[in-house]
């Protein structure tokens, strides 16, 4: 459970740090966007090299990255395994009874692969390196356009802001839940099926309830700041967009330009 890392903010002074939070999130969703829409190892390559020289720029050590891999280790072994199995184009590389194994299907799990590890780490660099509250005043910058024909953009923003923020809190619960049953003998991961269902109940049950007081010990505290829903507000924080911001997002509707071409 500690390998929770995205939802968490961790304070820093590099040059990326002090981005302007809306060029950090039009970044990375183009980032991903072309991510998704490339089909080339070589433009995968440089997404690869870019994306590990922010990395670099963050001063973050990389190990917080890998941890962000370990909750979606099992759902990348499980794409490519199902490339691999599954697609039946080109030669054939190994055969075993029904089992046959294609160049084509081999390529395209590796393929898949990096891309499911790119997004996660770069989703992971925008959350670790941008406060919450700057997070929820860019949300609702970029919404803001939506607010002329009545969408809730301050409320939307406010409620990511708070489910991102709640990730890595409801994780620390679960182990707190978990340490505390297994000093009086109970072990989720021993047993048969049957008794892991049930255990996993004594857990999820004490969660929700956990869940649901700190959710109105959060409304209580907004409750007494003065929070009213739909009412204007101001905030001590203010976003800054500059040079550097422009420059970044240029690069990023770059590379988006250049996966379409592709």
């Amino acid at each position: 459970m500690n390998s929770i890392v995205i939802g968490r903010y961790l304070p820093g002074h590099s040059l990326w740090h002090k981005l302007d939070a809306r060029s950090k999130i039009l970044s990375t969703s183009l980032f991903v966007f072309s991510c998704f829409m490339i089909n080339s190892w070589i433009f995968m390559a440089i997404l690869v090299l870019l994306e590990y020289l922010v990395i670099l720029l963050t001063k973050i050590p990389i190990g917080y990255f890998v941890k962000s891999l370990k909750p979606i280790f099992f759902f990348i072994l499980l794409t490519f395994f199902l490339q691999v199995l599954f697609n039946h184009q080109g030669e054939i590389l190994f055969s075993l009874g029904p089992i046959q194994i294609y160049d084509e299907g081999l390529s395209l799990g590796f393929f898949m692969s990096v891309r499911l590890i790119i997004v996660v780490v770069i989703s992971t660099l925008l959350t670790l390196t941008t406060r919450p509250s700057d997070l929820t005043l860019a949300l609702e910058s970029l919404f803001k356009p939506l607010g002329k024909i009545g969408f809730p953009v301050a409320e939307i923003a406010l409620m990511i802001s708070i489910a991102l923020r709640f990730i890595p809190t409801l994780f620390e619960e679960t182990q707190k839940i978990l340490k505390a049953q297994a000093s009086r003998g109970v072990d989720i991961s021993e047993g048969k099926f049957k008794e892991k269902v049930v255990q996993l109940t004594s857990l999820l049950v004490p969660l929700f309830i956990l869940s649901f007081k700190r959710a109105d010990e959060l409304a209580n505290a907004m409750e007494v700041r003065g929070y009213v829903p739909g009412r204007l507000r101001t905030s001590i924080n203010q976003l800054s967009w500059r040079i550097s911001d422009t420059v970044l997002l240029l690069i990023c509707i770059g590379l988006f330009i250049g996966a379409i071409i592709f």
